[in-house]
């Protein structure tokens, strides 16, 4: 299967964009609401690396999971790194750990995303003009 990267990236960065957005405006601490972000950030990021992708359900799917993953590794680098420069080595290993235990979370939303994505792509159908001629 060929990657489109453009996809991949397109959806990795409104997933960082939303994430953002959410990191800004939500301040709670409630597990529940958090999830809902998560997910919620997810599957739209996922559906705009599937719609771009196009082609079958699970190309859209592999797409938006990669989408999600990158993403989720580049923050885990970054949450890796400061916590290497706050904490020190043994909590950084524990961010390291649960983080890379946590990637395969990450691309749930993201896959389901992306196979909504290349489905509802699909569904378009092109317009007909009525009474014209080639």
């Amino acid at each position: 299967m060929n990657i489109n990267w453009s996809a991949v990236v397109t959806g990795f960065v409104v997933t960082l964009v939303l994430g953002f957005i959410s990191g800004v405006i939500y301040v709670g601490s409630e597990a529940s609401v958090v999830v809902l972000y998560w997910g919620t950030i997810g599957v739209l990021g996922g559906l705009v690396a599937g719609y771009l992708v196009g082609g079958t359900v699970g190309s859209g799917a592999f797409h938006g999971g990669i989408a999600t993953v990158f993403g989720s590794l580049i923050l885990l680098a970054i949450a890796a790194f400061t916590t290497l420069l706050f904490a020190g080595v043994v909590p950084t290993f524990g961010v390291i750990v649960f983080g890379l235990l946590m990637l395969a979370f990450y691309a749930i939303p993201g896959a389901l995303g992306g196979a909504i994505g290349s489905w509802a792509k699909g569904r378009r159908t092109s317009r007909e003009v009525v009474g014209a001629r080639a």
